[in-house]
């Protein structure tokens, strides 16, 4: 009997919590791949003791260059890799950088899980998607919070995660 693994495809990967999330699929056993943002140099140090060459036989991890503001790109990785899940973890996540960088901010955390989403529903697959929030979300509003408490967000950070 062949054993098919599911595949999930991770945005952040190489963050904290992606590169965890990485480690825990590969793990129980996935196929997994993620989206890393072409740069001068790579910052993959969270992810290298997972990664494997993938000419190799047995390799699970499969990293791929793309961005949220490249719908394009996102679309085409998602019809080709067909994952089960996906995994949005990607943000420009600076509360601080936000203010400097508000319109980036909007496009990548925000309008980047719109593209996600049009992406997927365009490529026809059936899969279960992601979307990792955060506490700034809430803002102004006195913990402890809950689903039920208001959202009031301080910073273009938080608005486009609310966004998102």
């Amino acid at each position: 009997m062949i054993h098919i693994s599911k595949k999930a495809l991770i945005t952040g990967i190489t963050g904290q919590d992606g590169s965890y999330l990485a480690e825990f699929l590969l793990q129980k056993g996935y196929e997994v791949h993620g989206i890393i943002r072409r740069a001068s140099t790579f910052n993959t140090d969270r992810i290298d003791h997972l990664y494997t060459d993938p000419h190799e036989k047995d390799s699970m991890l499969f990293l791929h260059y793309g961005d949220l503001s490249d719908a394009g790109q996102l679309t085409n990785l998602i019809y080709n890799i067909k994952p089960d899940e996906i995994y949005n973890l990607a943000a420009q996540s600076h509360v601080k950088v936000s203010f400097d960088l508000p319109e980036y901010t909007g496009d990548i955390t925000g309008l980047g899980t719109t593209r996600f989403l049009e992406a997927i529903m365009r490529s026809g697959i059936n899969t279960k998607f992601y979307q990792a929030s955060s506490s700034e979300m809430f803002g102004s509003s006195p913990p402890p919070q809950n689903e039920n408490t208001p959202l009031r967000p301080r910073s273009p950070y938080a608005i486009a995660k609310v966004y998102s």
